[in-house]
């Protein structure tokens, strides 16, 4: 279905082009993105939102473009509501830490999130007093709304804030995040997601899911390393503090006092990342090209056929449902008495084909399972095939068989 996006990836577009499965880590990237990369450096190399010389103005006008083409894409009230961040790590650490709490304030995660999404929280915790709290999913994985619900109850007028993963990279399960929200709402807190995985694979429209604020990783949507974003609702951005003040983060300045500057200003201190600007909005005209929802189906289409060559095999175990409809393109293996990056390491050598190892910064659950040796991850695209898949998972069938 996708097979006509594969020309427009440098490395996909070779004579024996790798089988690349670590999407959920970063997507390649097409070449209008690193066009539009190098044309910063040879066409406009300047620094924007500070001098007024055409080089300047140039990426002023170019940040300001993408600014606005994200906050159409998630259906942001305004264009200043879109931060430009490093990562959906500096985001939610952002979120966390520009907000003010007081001991006591109770913080509910789920007990499969990035570290992104929880080592913040655990930091306020440790050092401001808050009180972190875990909601268990059901036994695969998937989200129980009743143990949620029962947690914002216990929390009562002290839940401040509720940050969930939008969908989880150790296993593509999504979470039911509008119903979520409701409920949070009905307990006066706010809510803030990581869509790391759900903005490349989904149409996501802040309005529609009712929450506060959304962290995104833009390498992870065939955009630049070293990119990412935060979406906040404007009254929420205008009382944040930020947690890279200097530069541009302020209006003005004098020995004992300053003013600071309207967001995203407010949050976007330092020299920018011009380059990756101009590669983002690339990125988000190509992804805004796609629909979403058929990258979607192919990626679980994907998902099956990987499923179905592996799901009987002795020594290996899927994380989440069997059902591959429930866990997009993502297919999490546990491995028995063999190490997951050994398995990575072979697959890569011998057939080309390169996935994720280890415990996908997603440490505290298999710690809470005694699961020391993590997973090995394969996680589809839109420009991966039916071919691809099937080399990846006979491939695993057979070291499996011959070193388990």
């Amino acid at each position: 279905m996708f097979s006509q996006f594969r020309q427009d990836f440098p490395t996909l577009d070779t004579e024996n082009p790798p089988v690349y499965l670590d999407n959920a880590c970063m997507t390649l990237r097409p070449k209008p993105v690193i066009e539009a990369i190098k044309s910063y450096y040879e066409q406009s190399p300047g620094c924007g939102g500070r001098s007024v010389h055409r080089y300047a103005t140039t990426v002023s006008r170019k940040m300001m473009d993408c600014r606005k083409k994200m906050a159409e894409l998630f259906n942001a009230r305004e264009s200043n509501e879109i931060i430009f961040t490093k990562n959906a790590t500096h985001s939610l650490n952002q979120v966390a830490k520009g907000l003010s709490w007081e001991k006591g304030d109770v913080v509910l995660t789920t007990d499969r999130e990035h570290n992104s999404n929880l080592v913040p929280w655990l930091q306020l915790e440790e050092e401001q007093g808050i009180d972190h709290r875990v909601i268990k999913s059901n036994d695969d994985n998937t989200f129980n709304l009743e143990n949620f619900e029962n947690a914002c109850a216990e929390a009562g007028s002290s839940l401040k804030m509720v940050s969930l993963s939008h969908v989880g990279n150790l296993d593509g399960i999504a979470t039911p995040v509008k119903e979520a929200t409701k409920i949070a709402k009905d307990f006066g807190a706010l809510v803030c997601i990581d869509g790391a995985q759900s903005t490349p694979h989904m149409k996501v429209d802040v309005q529609d899911l009712g929450i506060d604020f959304m962290a995104f990783s833009i390498h992870k949507m065939m955009g630049p390393s070293g990119m990412g974003g935060l979406w906040g609702r404007m009254d929420l951005l205008e009382g944040m503090r930020s947690i890279q003040s200097g530069g541009s983060t302020v209006d003005t300045s004098h020995y004992d006092s300053l003013t600071w500057s309207k967001p995203p200003a407010r949050f976007e201190g330092g020299l920018g990342n011009y380059a990756g600007i101009l590669g983002t909005s690339a990125a988000i005209d190509y992804i805004s090209k796609i629909d979403l929802d058929a990258v979607h189906e192919h990626e679980v289409s994907l998902n099956r056929v990987m499923t179905s060559i592996l799901k009987d095999v002795n020594g290996l175990r899927i994380i989440g449902p069997e059902d591959p409809a429930q866990r997009g393109g993502i297919c999490s293996i546990l491995l028995d008495n063999i190490d997951a990056h050994d398995i990575a390491i072979l697959l890569d050598e011998a057939a080309g084909v390169m996935v994720r190892s280890g415990m996908h910064c997603v440490h505290s659950w298999f710690n809470a399972k005694g699961i020391d040796r993590g997973s090995l991850r394969a996680s589809a695209y839109l420009y991966n095939t039916e071919d691809e898949v099937k080399l990846f998972a006979d491939t695993l069938v057979e070291a499996v068989e011959a070193l388990g």
